[in-house]
């Protein structure tokens, strides 16, 4: 999908065994993960300081041979530059974000990414936080700096647009196989 790009920020176990939900939220990057491989979506993955806490999960990395994987020392994932360069590269003029954690990397991340006029949408169903009851805030500031809020499904649906679409079949066993 010429244009659109998926970020998904610091899916790392040492981080991923911390959320609450951490196996539906394995389940839904795993699903987005295949879904963006079928509809030629470039994916880009953090890391948190990979050298001490670890890379992103096998469970997620298996999904994505061809993801831009880098390492970062911020809270945010637009202040490295490499990213932001291969973006440039790729042409992506909007981002998907997903990861961990709301309140903190993914917040600051997306308004550095408004901050610099990149469109954006939140997967709903591909974020998360230690304390639910931080996300519902976070959340709400983030659309009012003009970031989309949808589950993965509605979106990736959104591109298909039709039944006619050559990825729907194989889209929709993706949806049965990640119910």
């Amino acid at each position: 999908m010429k244009g659109l790009g998926c970020l998904l920020i610091d899916l790392q176990d040492c981080f991923l065994k911390a959320m609450p939900d951490r196996f539906e939220l394995t389940n839904r990057a795993a699903f987005v993960l295949q879904a963006c491989k079928l509809l030629e979506i470039p994916v880009y993955l953090s890391e948190q300081v990979p050298e001490k806490l670890g890379g992103t999960s096998e469970e997620l990395l298996r999904h994505a041979p061809d993801a831009y994987v880098f390492a970062k020392q911020t809270f945010s994932s637009w202040t490295d530059a490499g990213f932001q360069e291969r973006l440039q590269s790729d042409e992506i003029s909007h981002l998907l974000i997903g990861g961990i954690e709301t309140p903190i990397c993914v917040y600051q991340t997306v308004i550095a990414a408004r901050a610099d006029d990149m469109p954006v949408t939140l997967l709903s169903d591909v974020i998360s936080c230690r304390r639910p009851q931080d996300a519902a805030p976070v959340i709400h500031t983030l659309e009012q700096h003009h970031t989309l809020h949808l589950p993965s499904e509605t979106l990736f649906y959104s591109i298909l647009a039709q039944a006619s679409h050559p990825a729907f079949r194989e889209f929709t066993k993706l949806v049965k196989q990640y119910q």
